[in-house]
């Protein structure tokens, strides 16, 4: 027993992380193009201007996905690529290149997951207030429709958000991402259930113009695990807790609505001044149903009486390693919301480089790997209905206020050269999807 014959087996990325070409065709700037340029808030003030320029190697990079095995690809469209302005002019030759993506992954038999949203804000809607305007909702729903229009004959899975927690969080409390608000709590608020409504006019849109479509949404996880089965309960209390001091980081803030159709009552209560006016009718809108909830998980934190050990073991970025995060994200889940789950992005930051040999060697992220999926493998066997496992990332990319220097990918990129090589955990994964995980 292990995962389902079914399963899917992908890797992932956003399209400000690797496409480059960021004012070419007719793309217009988003928030993070501002934020880069304006200096200060990248490492090595590095852009995303050129990036993997996979706009430009997309055939090339495809191509590679086929020989390592992905049977999925999932990427994010880009707004700014897409509509030239608030009023929904649409830039041709956008379309033209997801197209081109679209039809070149089916011509290897990848399947495309799109994600909607994956940060990349037009500048022009966030010169209107961005998600602190009740109007966006109407935009993203207009931007959908047009996706739906030109991509729903060929694409069936979409995602309508990325990580609202850390958008959210990152972006507008604290200010370390783009757009680099500091906000308080009044106006986390109303951008998060802002964002709630323009989840639910996508969903409402796809229904309508993509009616075989299967469509979710993805969030940012830290499970907590407990520390001994007699802290399993407290666990997942701590998972799904939610009140005025962690309305950005909470699961239930951004998921109870969704799937639940309703907000947390302790918030409920606790902001009742502050929380923005919604009706009955918004809850039906927010809540329609979904077909998935999609995870992106990378750390864990323990509940009970644990003690973090010196040297323990983390990537890059000095995220601990904590391989049970994998499977207990995935049961607290499943027990709260009892839908079907992807994990839509899991992976390790190393310092990789090309060796002497040609080679890209990196035994640690192999370890990684392997340690998570024989969690998440462990959490299917118990009962879990787990559909696919999306690597972070396909190759190595901008990632956001850290630059360049952090490098997730299963692919290694040459920011000099472009050239792409793919790294020894790559061609271990690729037996991984051939056996269908037996192998762990």
């Amino acid at each position: 027993m292990g995962f389902n014959k079914d399963f899917v087996w992908g890797a992932a990325t956003a399209s400000f992380q690797i496409e480059g070409a960021w004012n070419e065709d007719g793309k217009v700037p988003g928030i993070w193009d501002v934020f880069c340029h304006e200096g200060g808030h990248v490492h090595n003030d590095s852009t995303g201007d050129v990036a993997c320029d996979h706009y430009h190697h997309y055939k090339e990079d495809v191509k590679l996905m086929s020989e390592l095995g992905l049977k999925a690809y999932r990427f994010s469209i880009s707004w700014p690529r897409i509509l030239s302005d608030v009023n929904g002019s649409v830039n041709q030759k956008g379309i033209d290149f997801y197209n081109n993506l679209i039809d070149e992954l089916l011509k290897y038999n990848i399947t495309p997951y799109v994600t909607l949203y994956h940060w990349d804000l037009p500048y022009y809607a966030y010169l209107r207030g961005g998600w602190l305007n009740p109007e966006i909702s109407d935009w993203f729903e207009k931007y959908t429709e047009v996706i739906a229009q030109n991509f729903g004959d060929r694409v069936k899975h979409f995602i309508t958000f990325n990580e609202p927690s850390v958008f959210v969080g990152c972006g507008m409390m604290q200010g370390t991402h783009a757009p680099g608000l500091k906000l308080g709590t009044r106006d986390l608020l109303n951008a998060g259930h802002n964002i709630h409504m323009a989840h639910g006019k996508a969903v409402r849109v796809l229904r309508k113009l993509v009616p075989d479509a299967q469509v979710g949404i993805t969030v940012a996880e830290m499970p907590a695990i407990p520390n001994t089965p007699a802290d399993e309960e407290a666990a997942y209390e701590s998972q799904f807790f939610c009140g005025k001091g962690n309305i950005v980081w909470s699961s239930s803030f951004w998921c109870d609505p969704i799937i639940l159709g309703k907000y947390p009552q302790q918030l409920l209560d606790e902001c009742k001044d502050i929380f923005p006016g919604f009706t009955d009718e918004d809850m039906k809108l927010i809540s329609q149903k979904i077909d998935f909830v999609g995870l992106n998980i990378y750390q864990g934190r323990y509940v009970g009486e644990w003690v973090r050990p010196d040297g323990m073991a983390h990537n890059e970025l000095g995220w601990d390693i904590k391989p049970e995060a994998l499977r207990w994200g995935v049961k607290h889940f499943t027990k709260r919301y009892k839908m079907p789950i992807y994990i839509t992005e899991n992976g390790l930051t190393c310092h990789d480089w090309v060796s002497l040999d040609g080679k890209v060697h990196d035994p640690n992220r192999i370890d990684f790997l392997h340690r998570y999926l024989l969690c998440l493998r462990k959490a299917a066997e118990e009962g879990c209905d787990v559909r696919g496992y999306f690597q972070w990332s396909f190759m190595d990319n901008f990632e956001w206020a850290a630059g360049y220097n952090p490098r997730f990918g299963m692919v290694f990129c040459d920011y000099q050269t472009l050239k792409r090589t793919p790294k020894d955990s790559a061609y271990w994964y690729k037996s991984v999807i051939e056996n269908n995980g037996e192998n762990l």
